[in-house]
């Protein structure tokens, strides 16, 4: 307290005793023992509100005992009860935890952690995923720049996060308590797959397959892929105490359009202890992108039959050359290639108009360019009679989609009449035409884009020519062929806009997250805030339903459907005030990972343990664990001195006495008739 507070205080007695004595001695008629308690209320009346005018800081110093914190952190996944391991796990955490010295030297908390990490002394062993690498970085966050050691009962089997070899502080011990049987047995195992999660129609899919074995002796194995009942690929593959993993490659033909669940599967004559791991489901969407593809000409053409072959290439695609008076409808073709266009093109243009299909448009010394100017208005043409060989440039900078340049700078020119091309709107050129090496700054081969409608300009005929120079420079039409494959795929591509749009995966494993997220726009196109999202979800089988409502993120709405047994489900999600709705389905596929292991990663939890300069022990050794922990001189309790300084102003007690003695004072006169 400052020498200048002191004073104040001093000040005060003088000023409240002052104004009591005047109050009740001074002017007094009496002097009796009823004035000396009014004397005495008022003095402390006075006093106590000077007190808080004054406002003294008071200081309070206590000692404080900081203990070593010791978190005693225990597996709560599956893998623990697949072990037979849970028991186990329980008897060592109450040991632990009841431990009289230990809780006298360490300030103990527990935790528990699957895919989360949390605070709990309560353990059901249900988790889905087990993520060590989550455990560190709490732990790292709890107890921020502290030194202490960490008791880690597990089966060190992680199925999500980083390595957690490394992402445990070094400065810190990590004790860790192996739980479950360390006896080696044999076991065969699908430990991964990698495949697309989308494949072609009719074409064929890799399949990348690794295979591990546990065992002390050399053994042959079936590894087999089936779909339903059927066997689409099987093999021998070979094991030995030197050989305990494999990778296989397998192709495997997507014969049917639509989700399809495979199932891969290893086996022996040998017993094992654990045979979930043998098998493995996986899933691949398998799209049918047949394109129907018409070529309109009014004329014969070399450019048109190597069109029709660079296309059909794909065996996705399929065109069909037709004369523009032969058309009765547009509806049986996802794109229309209009070659030359003349006035007899003027009913296709008219019913595309109400189709919007998109359109390939090829010019050349029959097109009727006035015709052209008013049928369509992303280009504008003032062509002469004259012909032009045009030579093509390409144009790095494009970016609609991915294109190699094949060379087009030597590809033999193209022929169109003399005269000035202009683009209007948003126009794509990947090929620019130039004249003699003259740049003409207009476009050979452009793209566009309008209300959702994309249209594709080639200006010159002799393309063919094109194709068989791409033949004579590689030896093969592959690279023109993809080269036009790409535009058509452009073409084929029709991103118009929705108003609901739903992202979801077509399969989902058991135990991970299913997510689905959503976004409403409204119709200027703009993402609505205020929209009320809900999705049904049905089980196909059991044709049970269960209702959510999404919830409003970053820019979408999303759902997690966490919790749903494994099967085929059709969900809907609705926006509730357009009422607008999408509607899909889903699978979720029978995979348990924590069912995976038959020993606990021991090896892992032994590197941790020498990067934490610590030591692994098992369930027997859990009281050598107890007399390191003790012994260990580096978590001594830690004794301080802790200052406490609180305002007057906060110490309710006096503002009480103040009211107090006011109110005594004022009831002691009323009584007395002094008022």
């Amino acid at each position: 307290m400052t020498t200048n507070t002191i004073l104040l205080l001093l000040l005060s007695l003088l000023i409240a005793g002052g104004l009591s004595f005047f109050q009740y001695y001074y002017k007094a008629k009496t002097k009796s023992k009823v004035n000396l308690v009014l004397a005495f209320l008022r003095f402390l009346s006075i006093f106590g509100i000077l007190l808080l005018l004054i406002n003294p800081i008071m200081s309070r110093k206590t000692l404080e005992t900081i203990k070593t914190p010791l978190p005693i952190v225990v597996d709560n996944s599956s893998s623990i009860v697949d072990l037979k391991a849970k028991e186990t796990a329980l008897e060592l955490y109450k040991k632990l935890s009841q431990n009289k010295e230990l809780q006298e030297k360490f300030d103990m908390q527990s935790y528990r952690f699957d895919s989360d990490f949390q605070q709990s002394a309560e353990f059901d062993f249900n988790g889905t995923q087990t993520n060590l690498d989550e455990v560190a970085k709490s732990l790292k966050s709890i107890y921020k720049n502290n030194i202490f050691p960490t008791v880690l009962i597990t089966d060190g089997n992680q199925t999500s996060g980083n390595d957690y070899v490394y992402s445990f502080d070094a400065n810190n011990k990590v004790y860790p308590l192996v739980v479950g049987d360390t006896t080696t047995f044999l076991d065969l195992k699908v430990t991964q797959l990698n495949v697309n999660k989308y494949a072609f129609h009719k074409n064929k899919f890799p399949v990348e397959v690794f295979l591990n074995y546990a065992g002390n002796k050399s053994i042959v194995a079936d590894f087999s892929i089936s779909q339903g009942n059927s066997v689409l690929s099987k093999q021998s593959v070979s094991f030995s105490p030197s050989k305990k993993s494999m990778i296989l490659n397998v192709l495997l033909p997507a014969d049917k359009v639509g989700l399809q669940v495979f199932k891969a599967t290893i086996s022996s004559k040998e017993k094992e202890k654990n045979t979930y791991n043998n098998t493995k489901n996986f899933a691949v969407e398998v799209i049918d992108q047949k394109t129907n593809i018409a070529i309109v000409s009014a004329i014969n053409h070399p450019d048109i039959g190597a069109l029709k072959r660079a296309i059909e290439s794909n065996a996705q695609r399929k065109v069909t050359v037709i004369k523009p008076n032969s058309i009765n409808s547009l509806q049986d073709y996802n794109i229309i290639i209009l070659y030359q266009p003349t006035t007899e093109f003027k009913s296709v243009f008219e019913k595309n108009k109400l189709a919007g299909i998109n359109t390939f448009i090829v010019t050349g010394n029959n097109t009727d360019f006035n015709f052209l100017n008013q049928q369509q208005s992303n280009l504008v043409f003032k062509m002469s009679n004259q012909k032009e060989d045009y030579l093509a440039e390409f144009n790095s900078q494009f970016n609609l989609f991915a294109i190699d340049n094949l060379g087009f700078e030597n590809f033999p020119p193209l022929q169109n009449p003399f005269g000035t091309i202009t683009t209007n709107g948003t126009v794509s050129t990947l090929l620019s035409s130039k004249i003699r090496n003259i740049e003409t700054n207009a476009p050979l081969l452009a793209f566009a884009e309008n209300q959702g409608k994309r249209s594709a300009f080639l200006l010159g005929e002799n393309s063919w020519k094109w194709r068989l120079q791409s033949h004579i420079d590689n030896q093969s039409f592959e690279k023109f062929d993809i080269f036009v494959d790409k535009i058509i795929q452009f073409l084929a591509s029709n991103d118009s806009k929705k108003s609901l749009v739903v992202n979801h995966e077509s399969f989902y494993n058991s135990g991970e997250s299913i997510e689905i997220l959503a976004s409403y726009f409204n119709k200027n196109y703009e993402f609505d805030e205020k929209a009320r999202l809900t999705i049904s979800v049905t089980n196909i089988k059991t044709k049970q339903t269960k209702n959510y409502d999404l919830l409003k993120g970053n820019n979408s709405f999303k759902v997690n459907l966490d919790g749903l047994v494994a099967g085929q489900y059709n969900f809907s999600v609705k926006e509730l005030n357009s009422k607008t709705t999408y509607s899909s389905h889903f699978e979720i596929l029978d995979f348990d990972i924590e069912k995976q292991f038959v020993n606990p990663d021991v090896e892992k939890l032994s590197q941790l343990a020498v990067q934490t300069q610590a030591k692994v022990h098992y369930p027997d050794q859990v009281d050598t664990l107890i007399k390191a922990l003790l012994e260990n001189e580096n978590y001594k309790a830690v004794q301080k001195d802790v200052v406490t300084k609180t305002p007057l102003i906060d110490w309710i007690w006096l503002l009480v006495l103040i009211a107090i003695s006011l109110s005594a004072e004022w009831f002691i006169r009323k009584y007395n008739g002094m008022l």
